[in-house]
């Protein structure tokens, strides 16, 4: 049987830089893996991220969105039905922030999957410095996320002071109780920078399993307002399009940004560019594309578009 792991999180959490530190510890423990990205989104520059992991015992796969959720579904289980014929120990699978987790879990028990597959990690990801500002919609997306997780990953430890963190975690159970949820998160959070996680800390997280815990579901999200808009060939500079992100975080006609994510050129090379309204990350990386992508909830496409655009 193949261990699959679901490395979940709310959109900008930074499931894509943990899933790839993961990732690594499993290659060097000599396990041959496989990585399915699966976005609702038509464009996903998470994929060039990962590339640098490809190679004899690392595949990446990807479930392109721009479908509707049953075709999405389809998708998603026949990648998986291929990846099972090709020899891998674990699977990791990296989903859109505002996947069902519930997919991911039914998905499992249908057939060829149920003969194919075993659940190995439920990880969730979570930012440790939560705003609590978050939209009805958005702490459903987080407590949902939360409640089948074995383990819940604070990201960007080193940019929260501890009462933050502490602040975090109580949003994420108060989250959880609004679900009707009895979840307790006592001994299942990792909260520690990430630059100091040990090949212990990796073994927690890869034995951590999942708890799946009841709660009241309401409809499917995908119409709850978050979107990803894409801007493409947009010959930008790191510092133009840090002062963009600041703007779009700071302008209410934007709508509410979570995170602008994309590539710009650096001379011969290029930049990964990661702005969320905590900072903006920028990462030297081998291979881009000239995109940036705004998350958020209610966005406004015109107005977006007349500052990026």
């Amino acid at each position: 049987m193949i261990r699959v792991d679901l490395i979940t999180g709310f959109l900008g959490s930074g499931k894509t830089t943990f899933l790839k530190r993961y990732a690594r510890f499993l290659l060097d423990r000599g396990l041959k893996i496989g990585i399915l990205e699966n976005d609702y989104g038509a464009v996903n520059v998470d994929m060039l991220l990962l590339r640098e992991l490809e190679g004899e015992n690392c595949g990446l796969e990807m479930v392109a969105g721009a479908c509707d959720a049953d075709c999405h579904k389809r998708r998603f289980k026949t990648k998986l039905i291929a990846m099972g014929m090709s020899g891998y120990d674990r699977v990791l699978i990296e989903p859109s922030g505002v996947f069902d987790v519930d997919e991911f879990f039914d998905s499992l028990c249908e057939e060829p999957l149920d003969r194919w597959y075993e659940l190995g990690s439920v990880i969730a990801v979570a930012d440790a410095n939560l705003e609590d500002g978050l939209s009805a919609d958005a702490d459903y997306l987080l407590a949902s996320q939360i409640a089948g997780a074995g383990i819940v990953v604070l990201s960007k430890t080193q940019l929260a002071t501890p009462a933050e963190r502490a602040a975090t975690v109580r949003h994420m159970e108060d989250a959880l109780r609004r679900v009707q949820c009895d979840k307790q998160l006592r001994g299942r959070v990792l909260d520690k920078d990430w630059e100091q996680l040990s090949d212990s800390d990796f073994e927690r997280v890869m034995n951590s399993g999942c708890d799946p815990c009841s709660f009241v579901k309401r409809g499917t999200t995908d119409d709850a307002g978050f979107r990803s808009l894409y801007f493409m060939n947009r010959p930008y500079t790191a510092e133009a399009l840090r002062a963009k992100a600041e703007q779009a975080f700071a302008d209410e006609r934007c709508g509410k940004v979570f995170r602008v994510k994309g590539f710009v050129r650096d001379g011969d090379g290029w930049l990964e560019i990661n702005a969320t309204r905590q900072g903006m990350q920028v990462t030297p990386i081998a291979v881009g594309q000239e995109i940036v992508i705004v998350i958020g909830e209610k966005l406004d496409a015109d107005a977006v578009g007349t500052l990026f655009g």
